[in-house]
């Protein structure tokens, strides 16, 4: 679940992590009156939706208004915040729709010394959460990594015991800090650790994180996601979650305990565990197709869930055919092919439509689908089913 950095903001105040002061703002008059409120002879305007690289991005509308600008004064904030809200925002990351900005975060000006990099993940490889730093605040860590791998400093966090006053020294001298801006280090980075692991972050990323030029440390920008699964211990940020910032489909299926991510293809794919549908999805490819979505109906769907997963998948114009390939163990294979049924007679299919069945009472549900006079075509195995599904969309 990720969250606005507005919101990520307020969880650093609660915690006690310096942030800038900044004013939410969902009209132009609203923006104009923040600037007046915050008494700084410059503002930053930031438009708050779910993607990075903002400052580089533009709207549809108005091709020359960034995401991000400096303000003067409240006259400067009501006319961009004019622009901006109701405006569409490309970015690399929001692909070419862009999305749609409908809240701007107005934030005081500030005198920065340093721009650095601070971002916080859990590393795989080594079991266990670690803090990312850079002296080059404001870049894509991505291409620091690849242009100057030297320049990324880690270190790794036993998630119970917390960063250790001695690490969080290391990543400061490391960094070039005065003694000052270290002392503020050996308190802030602990907190941010700290603040991870209590919210079961997925991601922690501040990037600019500033130094003054009284050397306090600050995170000017908050990115922040959670663990979806970990969400029952945290009903206050469930709270927090933007449904308009997501895709309704996966908004639907997530309601109806499905698992659902809509690609840019033109199969849709209806399977049971997320190993078989990343095999699925990869045959089909290789047979010279792209997938639609990523639908994974999990092992213990009823005949109301698997209906329901026919439903959005057939809703998503760009499907041109639909791949389903189930194997039962604790899922039936005739369960599927009742709700298939089912969706047919609700639904309805006007796209073709290609079943690979195996395993728990597969034989009933083969009969079944032979019993119902619909045109269904039938694989024998996945590689079967995925060339009959791509040899469909010319057909």
């Amino acid at each position: 679940m990720k969250i606005h950095e507005y919101q990520a903001k307020a969880l650093f105040r609660q915690s006690d992590i310096a942030v800038p002061r900044g004013i939410v703002a969902k009209t132009a008059d609203e923006a104009a009156a923040a600037f007046g409120e915050l008494g700084s002879d410059l503002a930053v305007m930031k438009s708050q939706i779910h993607a990075g690289g903002r400052g580089k991005g533009r709207f549809q509308e108005y091709p020359d208004q960034a995401g991000v600008v400096l303000v003067r004064s409240s006259e400067e904030a009501r006319e961009n915040a004019v622009r901006m809200l109701g405006s569409t925002l490309v970015t690399l990351q929001t692909g070419k729709d862009g999305k749609q900005v409908n809240t701007l975060f107005v934030e005081q000006g500030l005198k920065i010394a340093r721009e650095l990099y601070l971002g916080i993940v859990v590393d795989r490889a080594v079991g266990g959460p670690v803090v990312i730093m850079s002296s080059e605040g404001g870049m894509e860590i991505e291409k620091v990594a690849e242009e100057s791998p030297e320049k990324i400093l880690s270190e790794t966090f036993d998630a119970s015991q917390g960063l250790f006053p001695y690490q969080a020294r290391k990543l400061a001298y490391a960094l070039d800090f005065s003694s000052k801006a270290v002392r503020n280090a050996e308190k802030l980075l602990p907190q941010l650790c700290r603040f991870f692991v209590d919210n079961d972050c997925s991601m922690v990323e501040i990037n600019p994180l500033v130094l003054t030029e009284d050397d306090q440390l600050l995170a000017l920008d908050a990115k922040m996601s959670f663990d979806d699964n970990a969400m029952f211990r945290h009903k206050a940020l469930a709270e927090l979650r933007d449904l308009s910032e997501e895709d309704p489909a996966e908004v639907e299926a997530g309601e109806a305990g499905l698992s659902y991510v809509n690609l840019d293809g033109s199969i849709g794919c209806l399977v049971n565990g997320a190993g078989l549908a990343m095999s699925t999805m990869d045959l089909i490819k290789l047979h010279g197709a792209e997938p639609a979505n990523f639908l994974d109906v999990g092992g213990g769907a009823n005949v109301d869930q698997v209906t329901e997963a026919f439903r959005i998948i057939l809703r998503d114009d760009a499907v041109k055919a639909v791949l389903v390939n189930i194997f039962g163990g604790i899922m039936r294979c005739d369960v599927v092919v009742e709700a298939l049924l089912e969706a047919y007679e609700n639904v309805g299919f006007s796209v073709p439509l290609i079943v690979r069945l195996e395993g728990t009472n597969v034989e009933k549900a083969r009969q079944m689908l032979n019993d119902s006079g619909r045109d269904i075509i039938s694989a024998e195995d996945l590689t079967d089913a995925a060339q009959k599904v791509v040899a469909s969309l010319s057909v």
